[in-house]
């Protein structure tokens, strides 16, 4: 992607259907960019179907009015495309959303004159595997979660780095993140917090039973093999959304991305530690 910065020429406008509350801000937010001679092409709430006209439209850039999950949909319908994404926040906490609603239109005069700066996120590409078949692949921004199935017991895996044998895993589920998603559910289990420009793989497990209890960072050029044992089942999680049910015998083959997700920055690198730190002052301390 050319990560020229240039001020957007033709945008599109993506928020979540839940908040109605904000029902008037896209337009809001679409007329201001259409009075400083911006295209709005969209004005859309999360559907798949918006997504397949992106490449068509020729953006320069979409919006993303919400939280981190209306993030997330908008680097599933932009990746692809190589659309950048801002994201303005609407009601509740976010590592991923930058820009407060009551800054809005600051942010995006800055944005018209060209003042931002994009940074690259790695994402992960999964596939499952089924014998000789490949039965689906997903890109993913956060994280794949293989965790238990059906049944309420702990899930027996193994897991490889490039065709070598790391451990077996009997947890309730095992996490593969990226630098992003080392804030998500990675952090919840216990893991530890990478700084977003980092491009690692990391494997964290959830409640391991007489197995491996620690989180094991990875090279980019990681090759990562889970397979279920074949007496077990599992549940297949991209981002949080169930995407696939696994047997015993199936693989999770999980790698870097060939593609990045690219989100428009106002704030000096240093912003991750600054808002980490707001954002974990507002839950209790476990002491």
């Amino acid at each position: 992607m050319d990560q020229t910065i240039r001020p957007p020429q033709r945008v599109a406008i993506l928020s979540h259907p839940q908040v109605k509350e904000q029902a008037a801000f896209p337009a809001e937010v679409g007329a201001f960019l259409e009075s400083h001679g911006v295209e709005v092409t969209q004005l859309a709430v999360v559907d798949d179907g918006f997504g397949s006209s992106l490449a068509a439209e020729g953006l320069d850039m979409l919006i993303a009015l919400g939280g981190d999950g209306t993030m997330l949909k908008a680097s599933y319908l932009a990746g692809p495309h190589h659309v950048p994404i801002m994201g303005v926040k609407l009601g509740r906490l976010g590592f991923l959303v930058e820009v407060a609603k009551e800054n809005w239109e600051k942010a995006l005069r800055r944005v018209l004159e060209g003042d931002f700066r994009l940074e690259s996120r790695m994402r992960l590409h999964a596939e499952v595997v089924r014998g000789e078949n490949v039965l689906g692949s997903w890109e993913a921004l956060n994280e794949c979660v293989l965790g238990r199935g059906e049944i309420p017991r702990p899930v027996r895996l193994t897991a490889e780095i490039d065709q070598r044998q790391l451990t077996s895993y009997v947890a309730d589920a095992l996490i593969c993140a990226t630098a992003t998603g080392s804030t998500a559910y990675a952090l919840a289990a216990g893991g530890p917090i990478l700084p977003p420009e980092l491009r690692n793989l990391l494997l964290v497990p959830v409640a391991p039973h007489m197995s491996l209890d620690r989180a094991v960072v990875l090279p980019e050029g990681s090759a990562v093999r889970i397979v279920v044992d074949p007496a077990h089942e599992a549940t297949l999680g991209i981002d949080g959304a169930i995407a696939k049910t696994l047997e015993g015998g199936d693989e999770l083959r999980v790698r870097a991305s060939d593609s990045d997700i690219h989100f428009v920055r106002l704030q000096d690198p240093g912003y991750f530690f600054r808002n980490l730190t707001s954002h974990m002052n507002h839950f209790p301390s476990a002491g």
